[in-house]
């Protein structure tokens, strides 16, 4: 089955259990993938984190249901919320007015409309990628938590390419004895939440290292990522960096997975560079995504 027609049957089994409790596994089984995968390829295609996208949905069913006059706290009891405090708070959060002053005056209320996804064609541009088994390794280097950014240079990375010494360059190279060869910059453990109520996919944090790929224990002084064996989705790309990378990004979360037979696997994504210098036009670099294929039940 096509993999956007299965994202957006989720959707609608998300719309038409808002006030039933959704159950976030068969929710993933309709979609065709892994719940990881559907929450990772949500955020991206939507802009907002599938919690915040539920919680907004029922907040926005909250005022439709107060104004026809249902009680505070059989909504909050409705809506899951485990006190009517609670729901009080966030009901204010989003449309600026409490549950009770619904009922009192003819105050405007947010609507937050169900979404679908489309796949947009955007000038066939050749998307080239291979695909690579890889067994167990570690990545050794330096790590940072930081923010994402979807555009220019991120600058929180600067402390730690700042520990690349050309002496530590030359002992990890020495250490790097498996694909990707050279010098990487990875990305783990995304956290859409952000720590916080609402915050937008860009804002969220994650894991940030610079290092190399080994099969080889790690001297001290550094810090280590465990790798599982794994297939990997291995992308190409040549242009001026970053603006080149990162519209690569988007064009695989947005483009190639929903029309792909593979799907995110939870695992690190590495960004892979040819050459040190990167004001250069035409840089080199690969993006690794650890994938697996569809499940279809």
């Amino acid at each position: 089955m096509n993999s956007l027609i299965q994202m957006n049957q989720a959707m609608e089994y998300i719309e038409t259990h808002l006030c039933e409790g959704i159950d976030y596994e068969r929710m993933a089984r309709i979609a065709g993938c892994s719940q990881y995968h559907f929450r990772r390829m949500f955020s991206y295609l939507a802009g907002i984190s599938l919690g915040d996208y539920i919680r907004y949905r029922k907040l926005s069913v909250a005022g439709e249901l107060l104004r026809d006059g249902s009680k505070v706290i059989d909504c909050a009891v409705l809506l899951g919320y485990h006190s009517a405090d609670a729901f009080r708070k966030a009901f204010e959060a989003m449309h600026g007015i409490t549950p009770s002053e619904v009922k009192r005056a003819d105050f405007p209320l947010k609507v937050f409309l169900p979404m679908t996804f489309q796949l947009t064609i955007r000038g066939g541009n050749k998307m080239e990628y291979r695909i690579v088994h890889k067994g167990p390794f570690w990545i050794v280097g330096f790590k940072k938590r930081i923010t994402l950014q979807f555009e220019g240079i991120n600058h929180q990375l600067d402390d730690l390419t700042a520990k690349l010494t050309p002496k530590i360059i030359a002992e990890l190279k020495g250490l790097c004895d498996t694909e990707p060869l050279g010098m990487l910059n990875i990305s783990d453990r995304l956290d859409e939440s952000g720590g916080c109520d609402v915050v937008p996919v860009e804002g969220a944090y994650l894991d940030q290292y610079v290092g190399v790929a080994t099969t080889r224990p790690a001297p001290d002084g550094y810090d280590v990522l465990p790798v599982e064996e794994s297939d990997w989705a291995v992308f190409t790309v040549v242009g001026s960096f970053p603006k080149t990378v990162q519209d690569a990004w988007a064009s695989i979360y947005a483009e190639w997975f929903p029309a792909s037979e593979y799907e995110l696997t939870g695992g690190p994504e590495l960004l892979w560079y040819e050459s040190p210098d990167l004001t250069r036009p035409d840089c080199k670099n690969e993006l690794w995504i650890p994938v697996a294929q569809k499940c279809y039940d």
